[in-house]
């Protein structure tokens, strides 16, 4: 380990040279005794000594507080002086230079080793001290969010450049003034008071977020802001500040606006296609003309009366819209056929299903409407087409879909048979629930009908 390195300044040469002798067999390396404060000013800037000794009375023009100030703010050294003087007012001169120790002459070597060693230990704690509040106000300055530092009573201390421009007040302004002279925010269309907040803020809760609130700058611009309030807590728990973190939402917003724009846009045109697609179908067959819209709205006020997701209803209800889009592929003779069907015939009816799948397959829907449409013939006990999956393998909203589509086609007129009626649909519906159709679902699509006068349009 290197040599703890002193520089001596003493006008005394014999008092000097003793005390060099004492450092030397401590095992310090004396760099230089010198007697001036000049001189002690230059062989500090040339040696840079972990410490210098000054007596306080020295020859040359500047006293040893004088000197000691200018080593001390300048070249950032440590002084320890040595002085015969005791007088108060000699204690009180030296005091403004900040001195590290102070040795009253004549000492012991162990009192001069032990001052020595304190100074030095003490000098390194600052500068770690000083290092790291550097470092931590060279993060706060870079980072993108506007940062606010204040004292256990809500007084700034601190606001760094985007604090600064967020606000419209400079730090120099902000010092000193309570957190909410600063940081005004609009709640429920109301200014925030400074107790109210200060009171919110300084709870043992250590982060406090608050989302999407208006902040009031400085020209009276109203900014929308993220926050997030974090409070210091020192050794004994309490807390000894707080750290206030502001992000200007406005381009998210503006971004998030115009997202929902483009969805709804996208929105209304999927929609469009939709009803083209269907419209395509019902040209075929006139005779299921407004099947697939009518089985579109019994499916989706079932979904709400089973308290399903908005999101869930939207894709049962567009499902619903097309989920007879496979029928393009069926001859429209076939689907208009008056008489008995043939087994053949039913074979290429029931394939409407897959090739429903397979023109919606490719369709990047937000909802698996495809694979709602290939089910929404399948059945609970697996006797449905045209995989025959069973219970859990079908897809709830396929599930709603057959419950709505069977209703729907039982109390409707076909080509082959008279309309049978909502009555003999539900009866079909309660007698095969939990056997091929959900229970749930057939729970939810009776009460329609029965309590809550349901009636297709």
């Amino acid at each position: 380990m290197a040599k703890q390195r002193i520089l001596i300044v003493e006008d005394e040469r014999i008092v000097a040279k003793d005390i060099r002798d004492s450092l030397n067999n401590f095992g310090y390396e004396v760099v230089d005794l010198v007697v001036s404060g000049e001189e002690a000013i230059k062989k500090a800037e040339e040696h840079h000594p972990d410490l210098v000794l000054m007596d306080i009375m020295l020859k040359g023009a500047m006293t040893g507080i004088e000197v000691a100030k200018h080593i001390r703010t300048t070249i950032l050294i440590p002084v320890v002086f040595l002085t015969a003087y005791a007088d108060e007012q000699t204690l009180q001169s030296a005091k403004l230079s900040e001195p590290f120790g102070y040795i009253i002459k004549p000492f012991e070597d162990a009192e001069l080793h032990s001052t020595i060693q304190m100074a030095i230990y003490r000098f390194s704690m600052e500068r770690k001290l000083v290092e790291r509040e550097h470092w931590l106000s060279t993060i706060l300055k870079s980072i993108c969010d506007a940062v606010i530092v204040t004292d256990d009573k809500g007084i700034i201390i601190f606001v760094n450049p985007v604090a600064e421009v967020l606000t419209g007040w400079k730090q120099e302004e902000t010092l000193g003034k309570n957190l909410f002279e600063i940081y005004k925010i609009i709640d429920d269309k109301n200014i925030g008071t400074t107790d109210d907040m200060l009171s919110d803020l300084l709870k043992d809760d250590m982060f406090i977020g608050r989302r999407n609130q208006l902040l009031v700058n400085k020209d009276n611009n109203i900014i929308p802001v993220d926050t997030v309030l974090t409070n210091l807590v020192d050794d004994q728990k309490k807390i000894s500040g707080s750290v206030v973190v502001i992000r200007d939402i406005t381009k998210r917003l503006e971004a998030e606006e115009k997202t929902i724009e483009s969805l709804k846009k996208l929105r209304k045109a999927m929609g469009g296609i939709i009803q083209a697609m269907a419209y395509t179908v019902e040209k075929r067959d006139p005779y299921t003309a407004g099947h697939q819209r009518r089985v579109a709205d019994l499916a989706r006020t079932i979904a709400k009366e089973m308290k399903l997701s908005s999101s869930i209803v939207d894709g049962i209800r567009l499902a619903g819209v097309i989920h007879d889009i496979g029928k393009i592929a069926v001859p429209a003779e076939i689907l208009s056929k008056p008489g008995v069907i043939t087994d053949i015939e039913l074979n290429l009816i029931k394939k409407h299903s897959e090739v429903g799948y397979d023109i919606l397959k490719n369709i990047d829907f937000p909802w698996p409407i495809a694979d709602i449409v290939v089910q929404h013939h399948e059945r609970l006990d697996g006797t449905g087409y045209p995989y025959g999956l069973k219970n859990s393998k079908i897809l709830l909203e396929s599930k709603i879909l057959a419950v709505a589509d069977v209703v729907e086609a039982m109390s409707s007129h076909r080509p082959y048979r008279a309309a049978l009626g909502i009555k003999k649909a539900l009866e079909e519906i309660n007698k095969n629930k939990g056997k091929k159709y959900d229970v749930k679902v057939v729970a939810a699509c009776t009460k329609l009908f029965k309590e809550k006068k349901y009636k297709f349009q």
